[in-house]
């Protein structure tokens, strides 16, 4: 079995947005690398959340709403939602 972190796509998530506290912290501009291996530092209700678009954009699949190799998701907590850019680019 792999270890995973270098398979498929690269992903790269940017903060856009924050209405309250993150739980986690995150603030806008925070950039980091998020992966179906790794959450980035994502909370757990909002790494589940976009978990079916990270899968579908880190192994090359595409959803009609996003923007070439960029999509946007929002935190589902409406107290202290978190918009975030998840970017994707080769190896």
């Amino acid at each position: 079995m792999t270890k995973g972190g270098d398979i498929g796509y690269k992903i790269k998530a940017t903060v856009t947005g924050a209405k309250g506290v993150c739980s986690t912290g995150h603030k806008v501009g925070d950039t980091f690398e998020i992966s179906c291996y790794d959450s980035g530092g994502l909370c757990g209700f909002f790494y589940h959340q976009i978990f079916p678009g990270l899968q579908t954009m880190q192994f090359g699949g595409k959803l009609p709403w996003w923007q070439g190799n960029m999509a946007h998701f929002q935190c589902s907590d409406p107290q202290n939602e978190v918009t975030i850019r998840l970017d994707r680019s080769e190896r």
